[in-house]
Protein backbone atom coordinates (compact mmCIF):
# COMPACT_ATOMS: atom_id res chain seq x y z
CA UNK A 1 0.00 0.00 0.00
CA UNK A 2 1.48 3.37 -1.02
CA UNK A 3 1.20 6.69 0.80
CA UNK A 4 -1.63 7.89 -1.44
CA UNK A 5 -3.76 4.96 -0.38
CA UNK A 6 -3.28 5.86 3.30
CA UNK A 7 -4.77 9.34 2.91
CA UNK A 8 -8.32 10.23 3.87
CA UNK A 9 -10.80 10.21 0.94
CA UNK A 10 -10.67 13.46 -1.03
CA UNK A 11 -13.85 15.58 -0.66
CA UNK A 12 -15.07 18.04 -3.25
CA UNK A 13 -15.50 21.73 -2.40
CA UNK A 14 -19.28 21.34 -2.58
CA UNK A 15 -19.33 18.33 -0.25
CA UNK A 16 -18.70 20.06 3.11
CA UNK A 17 -21.55 18.63 5.20
CA UNK A 18 -21.12 16.06 7.98
CA UNK A 19 -21.58 12.54 6.66
CA UNK A 20 -23.69 10.63 9.18
CA UNK A 21 -26.13 7.77 8.97
CA UNK A 22 -29.79 8.39 9.70
CA UNK A 23 -30.99 6.95 13.01
CA UNK A 24 -33.47 4.16 12.41
CA UNK A 25 -36.79 3.94 14.20
CA UNK A 26 -35.56 0.72 15.84
CA UNK A 27 -32.56 2.52 17.31
CA UNK A 28 -34.86 5.20 18.70
CA UNK A 29 -37.02 2.53 20.30
CA UNK A 30 -33.91 1.02 21.86
CA UNK A 31 -32.96 4.36 23.43
CA UNK A 32 -36.46 4.92 24.76
CA UNK A 33 -36.68 1.36 26.08
CA UNK A 34 -33.32 1.77 27.80
CA UNK A 35 -34.36 5.04 29.49
CA UNK A 36 -37.73 3.67 30.62
CA UNK A 37 -36.27 0.42 31.90
CA UNK A 38 -33.42 2.12 33.75
CA UNK A 39 -35.82 4.51 35.46
CA UNK A 40 -38.08 1.63 36.51
CA UNK A 41 -35.12 -0.31 37.93
CA UNK A 42 -33.85 2.77 39.78
CA UNK A 43 -37.25 3.11 41.45
CA UNK A 44 -37.11 -0.47 42.76
CA UNK A 45 -36.29 -1.15 46.40
CA UNK A 46 -33.91 -3.98 45.59
CA UNK A 47 -32.51 -4.64 49.09
CA UNK A 48 -35.82 -4.74 50.96
CA UNK A 49 -36.00 -8.50 50.41
CA UNK A 50 -33.48 -11.20 49.60
CA UNK A 51 -35.78 -12.74 46.97
CA UNK A 52 -34.42 -12.44 43.42
CA UNK A 53 -36.07 -9.78 41.24
CA UNK A 54 -36.66 -11.27 37.79
CA UNK A 55 -37.88 -9.43 34.70
CA UNK A 56 -39.63 -11.09 31.77
CA UNK A 57 -38.76 -10.01 28.23
CA UNK A 58 -42.27 -10.60 26.89
CA UNK A 59 -43.87 -8.65 29.72
CA UNK A 60 -41.44 -5.76 29.24
CA UNK A 61 -42.23 -5.73 25.52
CA UNK A 62 -45.97 -5.54 26.22
CA UNK A 63 -45.67 -2.86 28.92
CA UNK A 64 -43.39 -0.64 26.82
CA UNK A 65 -45.29 -1.23 23.60
CA UNK A 66 -42.23 -2.15 21.54
CA UNK A 67 -40.92 -5.31 19.94
CA UNK A 68 -38.50 -7.60 21.73
CA UNK A 69 -35.51 -6.40 19.69
CA UNK A 70 -35.15 -2.96 21.37
CA UNK A 71 -35.87 -4.63 24.73
CA UNK A 72 -32.95 -7.04 24.20
CA UNK A 73 -30.70 -4.17 23.13
CA UNK A 74 -31.70 -2.08 26.15
CA UNK A 75 -31.12 -5.05 28.46
CA UNK A 76 -27.66 -5.55 26.92
CA UNK A 77 -26.80 -1.91 27.66
CA UNK A 78 -28.01 -2.24 31.25
CA UNK A 79 -25.99 -5.45 31.63
CA UNK A 80 -22.87 -3.54 30.62
CA UNK A 81 -23.66 -0.95 33.30
CA UNK A 82 -24.11 -3.66 35.92
CA UNK A 83 -27.85 -3.24 36.53
CA UNK A 84 -29.08 -6.49 34.98
CA UNK A 85 -27.86 -10.00 34.24
CA UNK A 86 -29.47 -12.47 31.83
CA UNK A 87 -29.84 -15.91 33.39
CA UNK A 88 -30.33 -18.77 30.90
CA UNK A 89 -33.79 -20.41 31.10
CA UNK A 90 -34.81 -18.09 33.94
CA UNK A 91 -35.02 -14.56 32.61
CA UNK A 92 -33.45 -11.20 33.40
CA UNK A 93 -32.14 -10.69 36.92
CA UNK A 94 -31.87 -7.30 38.63
CA UNK A 95 -28.34 -7.30 40.05
CA UNK A 96 -27.74 -6.89 43.76
CA UNK A 97 -24.27 -6.05 45.02
CA UNK A 98 -22.35 -7.83 47.75
CA UNK A 99 -21.89 -6.20 51.14
CA UNK A 100 -18.27 -5.32 50.31
CA UNK A 101 -19.30 -3.76 47.01
CA UNK A 102 -22.05 -1.73 48.70
CA UNK A 103 -19.60 -0.37 51.28
CA UNK A 104 -17.19 0.63 48.51
CA UNK A 105 -20.03 2.33 46.61
CA UNK A 106 -20.98 4.27 49.75
CA UNK A 107 -17.36 5.34 50.19
CA UNK A 108 -17.23 6.53 46.57
CA UNK A 109 -20.52 8.42 47.05
CA UNK A 110 -19.12 10.09 50.19
CA UNK A 111 -16.13 11.39 48.23
CA UNK A 112 -18.23 12.67 45.33
CA UNK A 113 -20.96 14.20 47.49
CA UNK A 114 -18.44 16.00 49.70
CA UNK A 115 -17.00 17.67 46.60
CA UNK A 116 -20.54 18.59 45.57
CA UNK A 117 -21.01 20.28 48.97
CA UNK A 118 -17.80 22.25 48.44
CA UNK A 119 -19.04 23.48 45.06
CA UNK A 120 -22.41 24.47 46.55
CA UNK A 121 -20.76 26.77 49.09
CA UNK A 122 -18.77 28.44 46.33
CA UNK A 123 -21.37 28.98 43.63
CA UNK A 124 -24.98 28.41 44.72
CA UNK A 125 -27.38 31.21 45.57
CA UNK A 126 -28.95 31.51 49.02
CA UNK A 127 -32.29 30.60 47.48
CA UNK A 128 -30.93 27.41 45.97
CA UNK A 129 -29.46 26.31 49.29
CA UNK A 130 -32.74 27.17 51.03
CA UNK A 131 -34.51 24.50 48.93
CA UNK A 132 -32.72 21.90 51.04
CA UNK A 133 -34.54 23.13 54.17
CA UNK A 134 -37.87 22.86 52.40
CA UNK A 135 -37.39 19.09 52.10
CA UNK A 136 -37.63 18.75 55.89
CA UNK A 137 -39.96 21.57 56.89
CA UNK A 138 -42.88 19.17 57.45
CA UNK A 139 -41.01 17.29 60.16
CA UNK A 140 -41.22 18.70 63.67
CA UNK A 141 -42.69 18.09 67.09
CA UNK A 142 -46.21 17.55 65.73
CA UNK A 143 -45.02 15.50 62.76
CA UNK A 144 -42.17 13.37 64.03
CA UNK A 145 -39.64 11.63 61.85
CA UNK A 146 -40.06 8.31 63.65
CA UNK A 147 -43.83 8.26 63.09
CA UNK A 148 -43.48 9.02 59.36
CA UNK A 149 -40.44 7.02 58.34
CA UNK A 150 -41.53 6.29 54.75
CA UNK A 151 -42.02 9.98 54.06
CA UNK A 152 -38.78 10.87 55.79
CA UNK A 153 -36.91 8.22 53.79
CA UNK A 154 -38.11 9.86 50.57
CA UNK A 155 -37.01 13.29 51.82
CA UNK A 156 -33.65 11.83 52.86
CA UNK A 157 -33.00 10.39 49.41
CA UNK A 158 -34.14 13.63 47.75
CA UNK A 159 -31.70 15.55 49.97
CA UNK A 160 -28.71 13.56 48.76
CA UNK A 161 -29.83 13.82 45.14
CA UNK A 162 -30.20 17.57 45.60
CA UNK A 163 -26.66 17.94 46.95
CA UNK A 164 -25.32 16.41 43.73
CA UNK A 165 -27.68 18.45 41.54
CA UNK A 166 -26.96 21.78 43.23
CA UNK A 167 -23.23 21.30 42.68
CA UNK A 168 -23.89 22.15 39.02
CA UNK A 169 -21.36 19.51 37.97
CA UNK A 170 -22.54 17.25 35.16
CA UNK A 171 -19.49 15.07 35.75
CA UNK A 172 -20.41 14.45 39.40
CA UNK A 173 -23.97 13.72 38.33
CA UNK A 174 -22.78 11.17 35.77
CA UNK A 175 -20.38 9.53 38.22
CA UNK A 176 -23.06 9.08 40.88
CA UNK A 177 -25.72 7.91 38.40
CA UNK A 178 -24.85 4.22 38.47
CA UNK A 179 -24.21 4.28 42.23
CA UNK A 180 -27.61 5.78 42.96
CA UNK A 181 -29.75 2.62 42.65
CA UNK A 182 -27.74 0.73 45.26
CA UNK A 183 -26.99 3.59 47.67
CA UNK A 184 -30.62 4.77 47.53
CA UNK A 185 -31.96 1.31 48.32
CA UNK A 186 -29.54 0.83 51.22
CA UNK A 187 -30.43 4.27 52.62
CA UNK A 188 -34.12 3.33 52.51
CA UNK A 189 -33.57 -0.03 54.18
CA UNK A 190 -31.34 1.24 56.98
CA UNK A 191 -33.33 4.38 57.84
CA UNK A 192 -35.74 2.14 59.79
CA UNK A 193 -32.96 0.62 61.89
CA UNK A 194 -31.85 1.70 65.38
CA UNK A 195 -31.84 5.53 65.74
CA UNK A 196 -30.66 6.29 62.22
CA UNK A 197 -33.65 8.48 61.28
CA UNK A 198 -33.21 10.84 64.23
CA UNK A 199 -29.45 11.02 63.68
CA UNK A 200 -29.98 11.54 59.97
CA UNK A 201 -32.16 14.64 60.27
CA UNK A 202 -29.80 16.14 62.87
CA UNK A 203 -26.90 15.62 60.44
CA UNK A 204 -28.89 17.18 57.60
CA UNK A 205 -29.62 20.30 59.61
CA UNK A 206 -25.93 20.68 60.45
CA UNK A 207 -25.01 20.27 56.80
CA UNK A 208 -27.56 22.86 55.68
CA UNK A 209 -26.32 25.33 58.28
CA UNK A 210 -22.73 24.89 57.07
CA UNK A 211 -23.82 25.37 53.46
CA UNK A 212 -25.80 28.50 54.34
CA UNK A 213 -22.80 29.89 56.23
CA UNK A 214 -20.56 29.18 53.20
CA UNK A 215 -18.31 27.21 55.55
CA UNK A 216 -16.73 25.18 52.78
CA UNK A 217 -14.42 22.93 54.79
CA UNK A 218 -17.06 22.13 57.42
CA UNK A 219 -19.78 21.43 54.86
CA UNK A 220 -17.47 19.14 52.93
CA UNK A 221 -16.47 17.25 56.10
CA UNK A 222 -20.02 16.94 57.46
CA UNK A 223 -21.36 15.53 54.18
CA UNK A 224 -18.51 13.04 53.89
CA UNK A 225 -18.76 11.87 57.50
CA UNK A 226 -22.55 11.56 57.30
CA UNK A 227 -22.36 9.18 54.35
CA UNK A 228 -19.41 7.24 55.77
CA UNK A 229 -21.50 6.55 58.89
CA UNK A 230 -23.94 4.75 56.59
CA UNK A 231 -21.05 2.58 55.42
CA UNK A 232 -20.07 1.81 59.00
CA UNK A 233 -23.66 0.86 59.82
CA UNK A 234 -23.88 -1.47 56.82
CA UNK A 235 -20.58 -3.10 57.77
CA UNK A 236 -21.67 -3.79 61.35
CA UNK A 237 -25.40 -4.37 61.19
CA UNK A 238 -26.63 -5.23 57.66
CA UNK A 239 -26.67 -8.76 56.26
CA UNK A 240 -26.51 -8.69 52.46
CA UNK A 241 -24.55 -11.81 51.49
Amino acid sequence: MNKAELRWPIRSETDKGLVIARISAEASFKTKAYAALKEAITNLDIYQSSEPIMLDERELSEKLGVSRTPIREAVAMLEQEGFLRTVPRRGILVVRRTKREIIEMIQAWAALESMAARLITLQCSDGEIRTLRILFQAFGQDYGVHEHLDEYSSANIAFHQSIIRLSGSSVLAAMTDNLFLHVKSIRHRTIFERDRAERSIADHMEIIEALEARDTERAERLVRDHTLRLGHHVERHVDLD
